[in-house]
């Protein structure tokens, strides 16, 4: 087990991450937690079925504690489930000094925190994330539910009192959740570190032969990467952009074909290339991308996902992502492997990518 701490301007937090990690709560509560009166457990309804036990075990036994099954998925962020775990902490009795332990990948941990962060304009709580995707929305603070004409639309900044990441769920996880997690260590290695990203592409050949040790070596990697992004940048007035490599394009792919109809990871595997070719045509970027998407579709990453839908309906979409401003629709482009960039984006520039994007499905 590996202990990593994120730093920002307000506040530090530990992420645990290994085998056997949640034997910290103990610890947790028993130190800087120790004036917490009562626990929430929202959970993933799936993974409360395969996991619940394991946690209850792990609870610490001083505390008395809520449990709250949630749907599972991208499902779980919305409004009526915002508002019934609201409810569900006011029918509890829970105060400005109980804790909500977020249990689930990323769309339970996304909702739970924020939760959190609104439940009496803040309350403290802890991301136990059981999916690799959840190894980035875990960390950073970021907290949020969606609205149909837009994905995390609705959201805060509200760090988490501590990550605790035990590897252990993940071997439960079915090949398309681990493809879905993993398109985010990419995206951190396409970003921030060339030699990880060809270390990646060297060998994970299948994810059904992903060793567990390589698999938390990658997950540490990414943390670390995001990690620092965040100290520099909280709240995304700057660099913390850099993390949305991918996300513009993959979020307006996932609203319009539907939350949970396609995973996130895939979606932005699928944004990643789209961003890759812009950064080709706009900034010079000297990269192989024909060898890239061999290795997407090697993985099984669909790139299709724009087959049947119209340039104009995504467009939409990506004209009304949070990270648009203005008129401008913003991108985040790469220089090169490492060297991230923001940059405004024209209407027939992103046209033309999506259109390289429908070529390349067809290959």
């Amino acid at each position: 087990m590996r202990e990593l701490m994120i730093e920002t301007p307000d506040q530090s937090y530990p992420v645990y991450v290994g085998e056997n990690s949640l034997q910290k709560l103990k610890e947790l509560f028993g130190g800087p937690l120790k004036s917490t009166t009562k626990l929430l457990v929202i959970a993933d309804e799936h993974v409360s079925s395969l996991h619940g036990e394991t946690l209850k075990e792990s609870l610490p036994s001083q505390l008395s504690y809520e449990w709250l099954t949630i749907p599972k998925g991208e499902a779980a962020k919305s409004f009526a489930t915002f508002e019934k775990c609201l409810t569900f902490a006011l029918e509890k009795g829970l105060d400005r000094k109980s804790c909500i332990l977020a249990f689930g990948g990323g769309a339970a941990g996304d909702l739970a925190g924020y939760v959190a962060a609104s439940y009496m304009r803040g309350i403290s709580f802890i991301q136990i994330p059981t999916t690799i995707l959840a190894h980035d929305s875990a960390v950073g603070g970021k907290v949020a539910i969606n609205h149909p004409l837009g994905k995390n639309m609705i959201g805060h900044f509200h760090q988490p009192a501590a990550v605790v990441f035990d590897t252990r769920f993940l071997h439960t996880l079915p090949e398309q959740q681990v493809r879905s997690g993993f398109a985010e260590i990419i995206k951190h290695a396409l970003i921030a570190d060339p030699d990880f990203l060809q270390e990646l592409m060297a060998n994970v050949k299948s994810f059904q032969d992903l060793s567990a040790d390589y698999l938390a070596y990658c997950l540490e990697k990414g943390i670390q990467i995001k990690g620092e992004i965040v100290k520099e940048d909280v709240k995304e007035h700057g660099i913390r952009a850099y993390l949305n490599f991918g996300h513009t394009y993959g979020h307006a792919l996932e609203a319009k074909l539907g939350y949970g109809r396609v995973t996130h990871g895939e979606a932005i595997a699928a944004g990643m290339v789209f961003a890759l070719h812009a950064s080709e045509r706009k900034e010079g970027l000297l990269f192989d991308l024909k060898r890239f998407i061999g290795w997407l579709k090697e993985l099984g990453y669909p790139l299709d996902l724009n087959m049947g839908l119209s340039f104009d309906e995504l467009y939409t979409l990506m004209a009304r992502d949070k990270k648009t401003v203005g008129e401008s629709i913003r991108f985040v482009l790469l220089q090169e492997v490492g060297r991230p960039v923001i940059k405004e984006i024209s209407r027939p520039e992103l046209e033309e990518a999506d259109q390289f994007m429908r070529e390349e499905a067809a290959v």
